[in-house]
């Protein structure tokens, strides 16, 4: 864990700190005018007072609870509210509001540019929030915000039930979902923001204030289709989200490592001619490291004949070594989690989509770069889309553009040891330049970006990630967040007509 300086502290309480005790700066009326779904009408809110569990830059935690995952970027906010229920989103909401503070969303704290924390402002966490409520026979599953994807797994798992999640199990749902979320499950589910059925969100309202929506499909449809893959920060703070659950009792799930790269051209010319277009039970992602080539798959009720079967022309190529494991998706999803205090504590990466198989050059890239890798702790990583369930928009459809994928990747490289902040800083720079180069290298044979995966400095981003849904997505901002409440870096401006 990091200490903090009186330099830090100084730092963190510099600008605007004396507002965190100061009554509202900005005189409400105590009268709550109705207004519509946005905040464009001219209601005034009376001063909001701060509620839930408050962590200040004073407070003992405050070093463990202001950092991310990701711990290139430090950020020294003058208040963390844990939110232990929606009420408390509501007020830390209208507080910043009245108070004119920066404001960011949390929950996983696995934002990848840091931007779930901002210097001397309000960072709104909803980690906290872990109520579930499913319902067996409508196969229904009404989830709080703060749950992990590890966390919600579980739950379901109790009931023979599922929903498609991402891989990493101490990522937020919340966060995963909102952006679009896919994983082993996605070619059998459709993507974590299909299975989304409904929100509670709290969005801006009035002048100065805030209020709660339950969102559904005949509830501000709209914002529903925003919300399903363009819901991180942008329109409001998501408290719970309701999913439609199917019933998964077991699945099999392969590991299959090759030692070396001297198989990487047939593997994953094999893997991506094949893996995308088997049966849509079956969910694989390849990954390349320094050293090895690795491959996931996870079949979907289905047995290990079935599985070696499916993956039979991967299997044959060389000499892998092969486990396989029955069970529940629950067990096995926990199974090969990696904790957080045994990963690096400083990370980078890049996301693409392809629509066309890589040609030998483009295999030959990505070999060149691994063979260069600017740490161990590097990787390539590929997620099979094709065929599968993801390709269907759910009812009213959904803001994430990348269904006719045929996969999904990234290169992605860490470094340092967590809890001290300054380990390994001259790798920083090496390997922010290596994930530079290899992204560009690939570029002639990628197509867009993922939102939850964010490429700074990347021009057009907005193209990027959600393709043609962007001028619809700036109208519903508009409509939702006129003044643009909910804003950092890369986030969704109104539409201004």
């Amino acid at each position: 864990m990091r200490d903090l300086s009186r330099r830090d502290l100084l730092k963190a309480t510099a600008v605007g700190a004396g507002a965190v005790a100061l009554p509202s700066v900005i005189a409400g009326s105590s009268a709550i005018a109705a207004d519509g779904p946005g905040s464009s009408s001219g209601a005034t809110y009376p001063p909001a007072e701060l509620t839930g569990r408050i962590v200040r830059p004073q407070s003992p935690n405050y070093a463990e609870a202001s950092l991310g995952w990701d711990e290139l970027f430090v950020r020294y906010p003058l208040v963390i509210v844990f939110a232990q229920e929606t009420q408390d989103v509501v007020n830390a909401l209208t507080w910043a509001r009245q108070h004119d503070v920066a404001l960011r969303v949390r929950s996983g704290r696995h934002s990848l540019e840091g931007w779930s924390n901002v210097d001397n402002g309000i960072v709104i966490d909803v980690s906290e929030l872990k109520d579930v409520h499913i319902d067996t026979a409508a196969r229904t599953a009404k989830l709080g915000a703060g749950l992990t994807q590890s966390e919600a797994i579980a739950a379901l798992g109790e009931y023979d039930l599922a929903a498609t999640t991402g891989g990493e199990g101490t990522v937020g749902l919340s966060g995963a979902t909102l952006g679009g979320g896919f994983g082993f499950l996605t070619r059998y589910l459709g993507m974590a923001c299909d299975n989304l059925i409904g929100v509670e969100i709290v969005v801006a309202s009035g002048t100065n204030g805030a209020k709660v929506l339950k969102v559904d499909p005949w509830n501000y449809p709209d914002l529903l289709w925003a919300l399903r893959g363009a819901g991180n920060g942008n329109f409001g703070i998501v408290t719970s989200l309701t999913y439609q659950v199917a019933p998964l009792e077991s699945v099999a799930y392969l590991q299959v490592t090759w030692p070396g790269l001297d198989n990487l051209h047939e593997v994953f010319d094999t893997w991506q001619r094949g893996a995308p277009f088997s049966d849509p039970r079956l969910g694989t992602q390849v990954e390349v490291h320094p050293d090895e080539i690795l491959l996931f798959a996870v079949l979907a009720e289905g047995s290990e004949a079935e599985a070696r079967s499916l993956l039979e022309p991967l299997l044959s190529i060389g000499k892998p070594e092969v486990t396989v494991q029955i069970g529940g998706w629950g067990e096995t999803y926990a199974g090969f989690q990696i904790p957080n205090d045994e990963e690096p504590a400083k990370w980078k990466f890049f996301s693409q989509f392809t629509r066309e198989p890589f040609p030998a050059k483009a295999i030959s890239i990505v070999r060149e770069f691994m063979e260069k890798s600017p740490t161990p702790d590097t990787n390539f990583f590929a997620q099979a889309f094709g065929s599968g369930a993801q390709r269907q928009e759910p009812f009213g459809g959904a803001a994430f553009p990348h269904r006719s994928a045929l996969f999904y990747s990234e290169p992605g490289t860490g470094w340092g040891t967590r809890g001290e902040p300054d380990s390994d800083d001259a790798i920083t720079p090496i390997a922010q330049a290596w994930i530079a180069e290899f992204s560009q290298a690939l570029r002639p044979y990628v197509d867009g970006a993922y939102v939850n995966v964010p490429n700074i400095g990347m021009a057009e981003w907005e193209e990027a990630y959600w393709g043609r849904n962007f001028p619809r997505l700036r109208k519903i901002k508009a409509k939702y967040d006129p003044y643009n409440v909910f804003q950092y870096e890369q986030s969704i401006p109104p539409a201004t007509h």
